[in-house]
């Protein structure tokens, strides 16, 4: 026990600068999610046919490509068509798109919760489409959204680890290199799962407290 502890004590400041990578991503991609999932579920709702085709075939292949091959094209090969990203702006990007997929489809199913003699109502006013949505149906929406996306939060987070595929020496990566120069694979993947779950379980609770407020509304 001693041992670990001041395995810890020397290791925690080398994994502390992966550990503000690993937030960096997470909260960039979580933006960018938010912001592309919100438009392409707008798009599926709007009743343009062409608009929600797009939106549709865009939401469908984005869920179909693995997120780890979608980062590779973005830091690999999109350099070949002159276009050149940093590692850490790539991970943000490949995973705010892979992510606006899924935020997409929760977007959507809060937005048709939301009954539609609403729209007719607020259409009858003389409200416009993206009047009512802004007013009346978005705001009613994302408090069915939140546990869900809540849960996006989560996955997220886990999943910026993926970032160290393209050299973002974000906390599994920042492990997996100490563990590799001092072989001391216990301690550093302990510390790495521990530094995870501290990050992880506060979202698990603001989860679980949005599940019960929704609940009891």
């Amino acid at each position: 026990m001693t041992t670990f502890i001041q395995q810890s004590i020397e290791f925690l400041p080398i994994l502390a600068q992966g550990l503000w990578l690993t937030i960096l991503v997470t909260i960039g991609s979580l933006v960018l999610s938010t912001l592309l999932g919100l438009v392409w579920a707008l798009m599926r709702v709007s009743g343009n046919p062409v608009l929600a085709w797009i939106a549709k075939v865009f939401v469908n292949v984005i869920r179909g490509i693995p997120i780890i091959v979608q980062l590779f094209y973005i830091y690999f090969v999109l350099p070949d068509f002159g276009i050149s990203l940093s590692a850490l702006h790539a991970s943000i990007i490949g995973l705010g798109i892979a992510y606006s997929a899924y935020q997409a489809e929760n977007f959507r199913a809060g937005i048709e919760a939301i009954d539609k003699g609403q729209i007719e109502a607020a259409q009858s006013i003389g409200m416009g489409w993206w009047l009512t949505m802004r007013r009346v149906i978005l705001p009613q929406a994302f408090r069915i959204v939140l546990p869900p996306y809540g849960n996006i939060m989560v996955m997220m987070l886990k999943d910026s680890s993926q970032a160290s595929t393209i050299t973002v020496a974000e906390l599994a990566l920042q492990g997996k290199l100490i563990a590799s120069s001092t072989f001391q694979n216990t301690t550093v993947f302990t510390l790495v799962a521990m530094l995870y779950l501290c990050m992880c379980l506060p979202l698990i609770h603001l989860v679980s407290r949005l599940e019960a407020r929704t609940a009891r509304g």
